[in-house]
């Protein structure tokens, strides 16, 4: 623990340590309190215990391990899979004078060698690493060399077979702590289900389990779930009459840019957003949409993730997830502000087939898998026998076509591939560019370029980025162009003749997906996916989407008493406000009248027979209420009275 001090009474350190952490709270984040569950999980973190952190989304998480690294000496090594979330957060952190690195796949070698470098001597206090990282042999040999307070986990439930979103190379975390005895571990998620907790503390090698969590329950949003058969005509008719900010989730890019054009003919501030737009101008939408000017965004799954826009007063799902994890952490992101917000879940007959069959399409047959696996090789111009830990360019696109594959065919056969270890497949890579000066600050003054232009763009590129002399700092081309007044060409040639000069090192941004090949080629026979990896997986998706057609079903509980429950909270208050308890309940009450009234009548009969007198009296609500609900109860065969007319429990 970083205050103590054998001369002073225990109070006296925790109260010190205290101190510190709102200190480093108020210095950096400006905020002079801590939000619920994130002073107790740094203090556990600080006692030297592992700790998983479940807090549902907005929570807060990564100011856990910020907070804390920042007041111990060494490094925090942050796993991460999220490389715009990664850089999102480095970039922050930068900002706030705090030394922060990044590590990630797709990033060449010299960039690697840098970070490390600077890792190991440069007294950083977080280096972010996409998990793949941890495979490497390169980097292992710098990691054994850091000297860290903290190893952070993020997105936690990837580690885990049963989680929505399991990532192999997560498995690696747990080999690298015998580098660092006594450093605690710190895993985050903002979705997992018990089972997925336990797994993810076995994983890790928890030696003891250490749970904290914060309650799902959130009483400001209202779930919705309507059947409407016109579902897109209720959409444009809801959200037109609407007020205040929102998202649309849909599955397809084309749904996106078609419901946000019928959005602007009826004169919603509408845009759309997917991964398949290059990177600037989704950070363009973004940033639209996170000042006002766009009141509503219409998008795929790939929008959200590190976005904290605090008031979002709808949520829109046209197309149903494929989990209860992906739905709620969507859902989620409306109402952060704490008003009245809602998560609407649009639905019809459609949706249970087509859930149905991205359960079978996410699982293509065996020897159609072998079949991309050696068209890829073919399109990449891998020799059998090679490409080991090699990074190819990746057209998803071109290769589908020229191999006459369906495009969920190979999305799906390269991640079954990936959980295999075969291949890293990383669809979203870091596309900025980023530059790095050769030459020393003091060397530029004696360069004679030989060009006022060249000279000029020196200059600017000194002016406008921190840090180019010690590590790779991502530039954005459009805007130095519009300070300089010269195209975007001019300066690509520019950089180009700078990086030829050995005078900066520049890599252009990329933006297509990238495959790291682990293993080297093999023979397409040897390529089998294992029974964990397929049938336990499948049966486990299909579960996940059940969960998710039984909720959109279901009329007879409370939305938010049956996502609590999915998520290991049971036996909660009925919200009052979704469609179900709004509804009418067929004993004549609403719906969240009966839950409320017939969980207390069913707590009351656990341990005995009750009279009827004295149950109306034990019982709070209407009188008349309580008398409909035991009415029905009698009716339904729920409980029944005995040879004394007391009210009992029927056996079954």
């Amino acid at each position: 623990m970083p205050w103590k001090s054998v001369d002073e009474p225990l109070f006296s350190y925790i109260w010190i340590g205290m101190e510190r952490y709102h200190e480093i709270l108020l210095k950096y984040w400006g905020f002079d309190h801590f939000r619920p569950l994130q002073e107790d999980i740094i203090h556990s973190v600080a006692s030297g215990k592992d700790t998983i952190g479940l807090m549902p989304t907005g929570g807060g998480k990564s100011i856990t391990f910020q907070v804390f690294a920042l007041s111990e000496e060494g490094m925090c090594l942050v796993v991460t899979p999220l490389i715009a979330l990664m850089n999102d957060q480095v970039d922050n952190l930068r900002s706030k004078g705090i030394k922060a690195l990044a590590i990630y796949s797709g990033m060449s070698g010299r960039e690697i060698e840098i970070a490390c470098n600077n890792a190991v001597f440069g007294d950083y206090k977080f280096l972010y690493v996409s998990p793949e990282r941890l495979l490497s042999p390169d980097f292992l040999e710098y990691l054994v060399r850091f000297k860290l307070n903290l190893i952070a986990v993020d997105e936690a439930h990837c580690i885990s077979q049963w989680g929505y979103d399991f990532r192999p190379s997560y498995l690696q975390i747990a080999s690298i702590r015998k580098f660092f005895p006594g450093v605690p571990l710190l895993a985050l998620t903002a979705t997992a289900t018990s089972q997925v907790i336990d797994d993810i503390q076995e994983k890790l090698l928890f030696p003891q389990k250490n749970l904290l969590r914060k309650s799902f329950m959130r009483e400001n949003l209202t779930y919705l779930v309507r059947q409407k058969e016109d579902k897109l005509g209720y959409l444009l008719e809801t959200v037109s009459k609407s007020k205040g900010s929102g998202i649309i989730y849909v599955r397809s890019r084309k749904k996106c840019r078609e419901i946000s054009d019928s959005l602007r003919q009826l004169g919603v501030a509408a845009d759309f957003y997917h991964a398949g737009l290059d990177n600037a101008l989704r950070k363009e939408r973004q940033n639209q949409w996170m000042k006002g000017t766009t009141r509503v965004v219409v998008a795929t799954n790939a929008f959200g993730m590190g976005i904290d826009k605090p008031d979002v007063r709808f949520v829109v799902h046209l197309d149903l997830p494929d989990s209860l994890e992906a739905y709620f952490q969507e859902a989620g992101r409306a109402g952060r502000d704490g008003e009245r917000s809602v998560a609407l879940m649009i639905c019809n007959g459609t949706d249970k087939r087509r859930l149905h069959k991205m359960v079978t399409d996410a699982f293509p047959e065996q020897e159609r898998i072998r079949s991309v696996y050696q068209a890829l090789c073919d399109y990449l111009q891998i020799a059998v026998g090679t490409g080991k830990n090699g990074f190819y360019t990746f057209q998803p696109e071109d290769f589908a076509r020229k191999f006459n594959f369906p495009a969920t065919t190979v999305f799906h056969s390269l991640k079954l591939m990936e959980r295999e270890g075969f291949l890293v497949y990383t669809e979203d890579p870091e596309s900025a560019s980023r530059l790095y000066f050769l030459a020393h600050r003091d060397e530029l003054y004696r360069i004679d370029t030989g060009s006022k232009n060249l000279e000029q763009l020196i200059g600017m590129l000194l002016r406008s980025y921190t840090g180019l002399f010690n590590d790779f700092v991502r530039i954005d081309e459009a805007l130095i162009a519009r300070r300089l007044a010269v195209t975007p060409d001019e300066l690509y040639q520019n950089l180009k003749f700078l990086s030829q000069q050995k005078i900066i090192h520049y890599i252009p941004k990329r933006e297509a997906p990238v495959i790291q090949f682990l293993i080297e080629r093999v023979d397409p026979a040897r390529i089998r996916i294992s029974t964990a990896n397929y049938h336990d997986r499948k049966v486990n998706y299909q579960q996940r989407v059940d969960a998710v057609i039984e909720y959109a079903r279901s009329e007879e509980q409370c939305r938010s008493v049956r996502l609590l429950a999915y998520f290991g909270e049971p036996g909660s208050k009925p919200c009052g406000h979704c469609d179900v308890c709004k509804g009418e309940h067929r004993s004549g009450i609403s719906n969240a009248a009966f839950e409320e009234i017939s969980g207390k009548i069913y707590q009351l009969l656990q341990s005995q027979a009750v009279e009827l007198h004295e149950l109306y009296g034990n019982v709070e609500g209407n009188e008349k209420s309580v008398m409909r609900v035991v009415r029905w109860m009698l009716d339904e065969g729920k409980v029944e009275l005995n040879n004394l007319n007391q009210l009992k429990l029927k056996m079954e």
